[in-house]
């Protein structure tokens, strides 16, 4: 058994949540800015919220519900993170992915993470929705550093697959299916909360990214270490700074993703039922 206090931790969390229910899930959603109301699509079965986990970090934005929902989506068992921490909120890097280790320990077999994002590729528009084939890690610190646990995974996991390539196709064929525009691209995670300067963006493109946000690619490392089958969307709430002349704002972004929210719902939700299968 892990021995490690984060390790431990992670266990204490689990049984919190087994006292509560029983549900197996197979995919876990991690819901992003503008998805909040995801739950709508879910045969709800059990709620627990944060706040009801001893320990359990609890999300201080605002859109972040923060609870998990255990229900079905069509007859495919899903947990649901509704709200999720971010880095800049002042945890550590080993709660920010607690989350994504909970949902594993539960049963997940698949991570499906979602997020709103600065567009970084000059193709892009506010509301576009991004299939996420690649991570770039900036300035946000590794969830795997300090003792391994080997229960959790092995001490250098390879990652030149995260997101994987059959996930990948399945959430194109439901998309094409369902006449769903989308780009694809590699998504970046800094540390927020500040937005990204306009000379941050120039190198960031310079790198090969054509997304920035502030979460997700820490989660698709400890998801990763853990055996998780991961995959993303990330919704590009609006061009980032210094490719137009107006200033950023929370409301903005907030605006932009809740009206993609109804096309990357139904995205989420097809490619889920096909995951399930």
């Amino acid at each position: 058994m892990g021995n490690t206090e984060v390790y431990k931790k992670l266990m204490q969390c689990v049984e919190a949540v087994r006292k509560v229910t029983d549900f197996q899930p197979k995919v876990a959603i991690t819901l992003g800015s503008g998805l909040g109301d995801y739950a709508s699509n879910i045969r709800v079965v059990s709620e627990i919220s944060y706040s009801e986990i001893k320990g359990f970090p609890v999300s201080t934005v605002p859109g972040h519900a923060g609870k998990f929902i255990f229900g079905y989506v069509d007859d495919v068992p899903v947990v649901c993170m509704k709200g999720r921490v971010h880095y800049y909120e002042g945890y550590p890097i080993t709660d920010v992915v607690l989350p994504a280790r909970l949902m594993r320990k539960l049963g997940a077999e698949v991570l499906f993470l979602t997020n709103a994002s600065g567009g970084i590729n000059h193709v892009f528009k506010a509301g576009d929705l991004m299939l996420i084939t690649d991570q770039i890690s900036c300035f946000v610190p590794n969830p795997l550093m300090g003792p391994n646990d080997d229960d959790l995974g092995t001490r250098f996991p390879d990652m030149s697959t995260v997101y994987r390539k059959d996930l990948q196709d399945i959430i194109r064929l439901a998309a094409k299916e369902n006449g769903i525009p989308f780009q694809e691209g590699v998504y970046c995670q800094l540390t927020g909360p500040s937005f990204e300067s306009p000379a941050e963006i120039r190198a960031l493109r310079t790198m090969g990214a054509d997304a920035v946000g502030m979460s997700t690619v820490v989660e698709a490392i400890a998801a990763n270490h853990m055996g998780m089958k991961v995959c993303g969307i990330s919704c590009i709430s609006n061009l980032a700074a210094g490719m137009t002349d107006q200033p950023l704002n929370h409301i903005e972004v907030q605006e932009a993703a809740d009206k993609a929210a109804p096309l990357f719902a139904k995205l989420v939700t097809e490619s889920v039922k096909k995951m399930g299968h």
